[in-house]
């Protein structure tokens, strides 16, 4: 069976390095643990992005990896999932293949320049910080379950980074939600959603834009997001808005979920 690696050489890979620090510094998980070049994160089964194994840099050795990080994850009541990006060697991906682990969620990185001059969005508020009613919003219009709720916001509310938290209404009530974590010249767009009932209607576009629009304001000149490979919708919003692919990443897990090979 052929490798399914992401280490191929039309990835820039100081640029792949830069985006992937930049996205677990703008999503941090609850606990993590750093193991010869890879990160295990951990944040209680909330999201894969922030309970998984990543590499840190291109190539590292994984001889031992996949058993320490079953071990770990294991004894925290968690399957181990591995974060395919092109930093992670052929080899690494090949002996977690040949152990069982099966690939899911495909997944696009896109960066855009922001531009100098957009409209403004006067549909869209930007917060500072997350109230009460943009944390219970965002977490319902993305689906997170009322038990996760309290890891949820507690992730949220504990990023260092410069955030926009904005949310787009429409007669006076909120509709759709996005996060946006400016560092170092680059506005990451995290989650941005719009309530079921409400899509099709230019909502998530101005999202999008005055999320842009405070990064550039703030000093940043490009943004990047990450958009799953099957969403073929927001892949055609965002490349109408500039946006360009940059690498892919996806996920490996046990193919039995009751079990760690």
């Amino acid at each position: 069976m052929p490798s399914h690696a992401t280490s191929a050489p039309d990835f820039d890979l100081p640029t792949v390095r830069a985006l992937e620090e930049r996205a677990f510094n703008a999503w941090p998980a609850r606990q993590t643990v750093f193991h010869q070049g890879w990160v295990f994160r951990l944040s209680g089964g909330f999201t894969k992005r922030a309970n998984s194994v990543n590499a840190l840099e291109p190539g590292m050795p994984f001889d031992g990896v996949r058993e320490a990080a079953q071990t770990l994850y294991a004894s925290h009541g968690l399957r181990p999932v591995f974060r395919i990006s092109p930093l992670v060697s052929a080899s690494a991906e090949q002996a977690l293949q040949d152990a069982g682990y099966a690939l899911f969620e495909p997944t696009w990185v896109m960066q855009a320049p922001l531009p100098e001059s957009a409209p403004p969005q006067p549909s869209v508020e930007i917060a500072q910080a997350p109230t009460a009613e943009w944390l219970d919003g965002f977490a319902a219009a993305n689906g997170v379950a009322a038990a996760h709720h309290a890891t949820h916001h507690a992730m949220v509310q504990s990023i260092a980074l410069p955030c926009a938290f904005a949310t787009v209404r429409q007669h006076g009530h909120a509709v759709g939600f996005g996060l946006g974590v400016r560092e170092r010249g680059a506005v990451g767009l995290f989650d941005i959603v719009v309530a079921p009932g409400h899509r099709g209607q230019g909502h998530g576009r101005a999202l999008v834009q005055a999320l842009m629009q405070w990064g550039q304001a703030g000093g940043a000149g490009s943004a990047y997001l990450q958009v799953r490979g099957e969403n073929a919708t927001a892949r055609r919003l965002y490349a109408a808005l500039g946006f360009t692919d940059t690498y892919r990443y996806h996920y490996r897990v046990p193919a039995d979920p009751g079990s760690t090979p």
